[in-house]
């Protein structure tokens, strides 16, 4: 049976990590695996078959917490994004020097993904750089510095990347902890690839000609208050994304019922906004019209990529993987390295759900050195290469770019930056 299970698993993690060459969604391989593992699980338990159901609605439990608590924060994000709030932010951008724009670029990045989540960030800030820049190779060298300030941003806050996510929700840290531990060498691993590239960059930026907007005297009292609109909705939909912690703080209910409570009101105000337009106007504005925006593909991916790590924890399959890795390498400090520089060919979200699984909290309690450094390596070990992370993946599809040009562009100080961070953590500790 324990065979059967890491055969299963194994052929489903090569499947998800060669996606594109085999041409099959990562999603569908996932839910099949996940499915296929607590199935030999349960034949190979055959005689006790409530112990199996137990565990497997035990683990939903666990799961639904992460899933609901995705659903609504993308909800709210492509709420706001409906009503041009984010464009508040980027119409400010006006620098034409290349470097100038590669520090503020980065730096709004990084701070934008704490408070969004990293891939959000990624594609917002892409559609940004698309509008400022017209020559390709240095848009693609903007955009690379982009997911590695979207990655970076992600790893230190709770809300910033579905791992840290995770390990949030899981009670493996504590938001003021992890944002405490790791800005500092979140930040170093974004400033180490900023100098890097601002030696390579010279002279202004060619932008693509401005759109001329004519608006007659008519509409300007509709454009005042649009412009209102995405400014309501800016700060009310990132208020409840930070307030979040704060409500886990003070009501030690789970994160997933501050966002919903968030949405809620988001949700309640975008209705009162949209109140006096007819069922076709609102539409576009509407909660309805946003979940068909977000990314569910993602959400069904974590479904069956969780469950099928949960079929592993259920057998002690990962705790006997950890033992043994403590056994061969020895120094924890490597095997999370590792873990974090796998992450940029390998899928994070199961790499971090198989060490929430192989290291107990009872022996490593919340906030232990093991799961800080698990957060910053997971969240920035995806930069070095462009299919190590879904902001990666986005840009990737967004700007056409090669894999080899970013392996031969970005991916070193990318690596450096990641490096650097890991001896700034080890040094903080």
């Amino acid at each position: 049976m324990l065979s059967g299970i890491v055969i299963l698993f194994t052929l489903g993690y090569l499947a998800i990590a060669l996606e594109h060459p085999i041409k099959v969604n990562k999603t569908a391989t996932a839910l099949l695996t996940g499915v296929a593992c607590w199935t030999v699980y349960a034949l190979g338990s055959a005689h006790e078959p409530e112990k199996v159901v137990d565990e497997l609605s035990h683990h939903l439990g666990s799961v639904a917490e992460i899933l609901f608590f995705l659903l609504g924060a993308m909800t709210i994000v492509e709420l706001v994004d409906a009503h041009q709030g984010f464009k508040l932010i980027t119409d400010r951008i006006t620098s034409k020097n290349k470097v100038t724009l590669l520090w503020i670029l980065g730096l709004i990045t990084f701070f934008l993904s704490a408070a969004l989540d990293n891939l959000t960030t990624a594609i917002v800030m892409i559609s940004v750089v698309r509008k400022l820049i017209k020559e390709p190779e240095t848009r693609k060298l903007f955009a690379g510095i982009v997911i590695i300030a979207a990655n970076a941003g992600g790893a230190w806050s709770p809300i910033g990347d579905v791992t840290t996510t995770m390990l949030w929700i899981g009670g493996q840290i504590t938001a003021s902890k992890i944002m405490k531990g790791l800005f500092l060498p979140s930040l170093i691993s974004l400033l180490i690839p900023l100098l890097f590239m601002t030696s390579r960059l010279k002279g202004k930026v060619k932008s693509l000609p401005a759109e001329e907007d004519v608006h007659s005297s008519e509409n300007a009292h509709q454009l005042i208050v649009e412009a209102q609109n995405s400014t309501i909705m800016l700060v009310l939909g990132l208020g409840s994304l930070l307030f979040v912690p704060i409500f886990k703080t003070i009501t030690h209910l789970p994160p997933y019922m501050g966002v919903l409570l968030g949405l809620g009101i988001v949700w309640v105000v975008s209705e009162i906004l949209h109140s006096g337009k007819d069922e076709e106007e609102r539409k576009p504005f509407s909660v309805a019209h946003a979940l068909s925006k977000i990314d569910t593909s993602s959400i069904l991916f974590f479904l069956g990529i969780l469950i099928a790590i949960a079929a592993l924890e259920s057998t002690h399959l990962l705790t006997d993987l950890a033992m043994w890795m403590d056994k061969t390498i020895g120094n924890q400090d490597i095997i999370v390295t590792t873990i974090g520089l796998a992450s940029a060919v390998i899928d994070n979200v199961p790499l971090v759900a198989a060490s929430m699984g192989m290291y107990d909290l009872a022996q490593y309690p919340a906030d232990s050195k093991l799961w800080e450094f698990m957060a910053y390596c997971a969240g920035t070990g995806g930069s070095i290469l462009i299919i190590g992370s879904a902001a990666g993946v986005a840009v990737m599809g967004m700007e056409k770019i090669d894999f080899i040009w970013y392996m031969r562009k970005i991916s070193l100080p990318a690596l450096l930056g990641y490096f650097a961070g890991i001896a700034v953590f080890l040094l903080l500790y």
